[in-house]
């Protein structure tokens, strides 16, 4: 972290106002290279006239200075609010980078320093990604949470209660030939079986977090001319999918992004399921019923007017099933109507299909798994911690329990974290 980084924080493209920030220990000296002088107060926006090495001026802009450690990054650290054109940016970031000591930010590094420097811990780092690339409302919440600290307050109070425990198992073995109050070996294995519990339901979360972080994957299937790529069409409201009265026009799995009461929902069109001889047609088919059994749930659209077209075979009964065509005379049909021609019976389709994302990721007050680094790191605690219990030699007991606290504080980086750095942070983006 000797060198200084700098980087276009805020987004790329034409915009009023453009962040660049700067961080390290050369941040003072950035700003008096642009002709910052003098340097303005700590967290006062001043507005200067910035000049280039050459002497040309670059901008007026709004300045502010962070000096260490009371920043994001916990070193010094300078942001320049200049005018959002292109040109405007390439000439200020061309300027910070002939100064001595200093050099353009790789993704991620300015929330690396923080977490090297202590500002967060790797969950908190995490979240902040997840706040940034949030597209729906539920999204946001779940991040903000983990960005608030509820997890890492989680799983830091198993750790600490696990040190307690093992503390009375320390105590057991260094000082068996003297009394000590109480049975201190059966009250930390009664530390131990509550604390493993905690961990293995909030394994068993039914991957919610992760979902809601990802997308809920919502598969529409069904026999071909049913109306799936006319139905993904009208939800998406505009055309993503190709619509013909030719069967087995659809060959590969579509995908649209949809935000159903504020939780992500990725709708996948697919191939007609029917039987063929077309090798191509025939490699959508599978691919549709791999989908439908690789997703989060499944939409079967059915023709209301051939109620016994459709026989097919799923892995498990779909979430839902609906009848399209409800606008044309047919035999009654159970399940949802709706009309895609028409529109008619959307609007309860939709409510339908949110009434089933919601009861699957609704996550209440508990703070829920995000990432699969966390699921597995939890997962190798909790084995350690049912090792423990079964192990007959104290040393082994402690052993165990050290390993399943090292697991707990790899997740939130209170140990390994150089090992972990690399793997956080490669999807961040620069400036960030």
């Amino acid at each position: 972290m000797a060198d200084t980084i700098f980087a276009l924080s805020s987004g790329r493209g034409r915009a009023g106002v453009a962040v660049v920030r700067v961080s390290g220990p050369q941040a003072r000296r950035a700003l008096l290279a642009l002709g910052v002088e003098p340097v303005p107060k700590p967290r006062l926006a001043m507005r200067h006239r910035l000049s280039g090495p050459d002497g040309d001026h670059l901008d007026d802009a709004l300045v502010l200075w962070f000096p260490a450690p009371a920043s994001f990054t916990g070193e010094d650290v300078a942001e320049f609010h200049v005018h959002g054109g292109r040109a405007v940016i390439e000439a200020l970031l061309g300027a910070l980078g002939t100064l001595p000591g200093s050099r353009p930010a790789e993704p991620g590094e300015f929330t690396r320093r923080a977490v090297e420097n202590g500002k967060f811990d790797l969950t908190q780092a995490e979240a902040l990604a997840d706040l940034i690339n949030a597209e729906t409302e539920a999204q946001r919440k779940q991040a903000f949470r983990q960005y608030d600290g509820a997890l890492a307050s989680l799983y830091e109070g198993w750790r600490a209660r696990l040190i307690g425990a093992a503390a009375w198992i320390e105590a057991a073995i260094d000082f068996s030939d003297e009394e000590i109050p109480g049975d201190p070996v059966e009250e930390a294995k009664a530390q131990v079986i509550e604390i493993a519990s905690e961990i293995n339901d909030h394994l068993n979360d039914a991957r919610r977090g992760e979902i809601l972080r990802d997308g809920f994957h919502l598969t529409v299937i069904g026999p071909p001319n049913s109306g799936k790529s006319s139905l993904i069409n009208s939800l998406a409201r505009r055309d993503v999918a190709i619509v013909s009265d030719i069967p087995g026009t659809t060959r590969d799995v579509v995908e649209v992004h949809l935000d159903l009461g504020g939780y992500p929902v990725i709708l996948a069109d697919t191939a007609g399921l029917r039987e063929t001889g077309d090798q191509i047609e025939a490699e959508g088919v599978r691919r549709a019923l791999a989908r439908a059994q690789d997703g989060d749930a499944v939409l079967l659209l059915l023709d209301a007017t051939k109620p016994l077209q459709y026989q097919g075979n799923l892995a498990s009964a779909p979430a839902l099933t609906v009848w399209n065509k409800a606008d044309l005379p047919h035999a009654p049909c159970e399940g949802l109507s709706v009309s895609v021609r028409t529109g008619d019976g959307l609007d309860n389709l939709l409510q339908h299909v949110g009434n089933i994302v919601r009861k699957r990721l609704v996550t209440g007050d508990v703070p829920v798994l995000t990432r699969e680094r966390h699921r597995h790191a939890l997962a190798r605690a909790a084995e350690a911690l049912e090792r423990s219990l079964a192990a007959g030699e104290l040393e082994i007991v402690a052993e165990e329990m050290r390993f399943a606290m090292r697991e707990l504080g790899r997740i939130t980086g209170r140990v390994d974290v150089e090992d972990l750095l690399d793997v956080v942070f490669r999807d961040f983006c620069i400036g960030k």
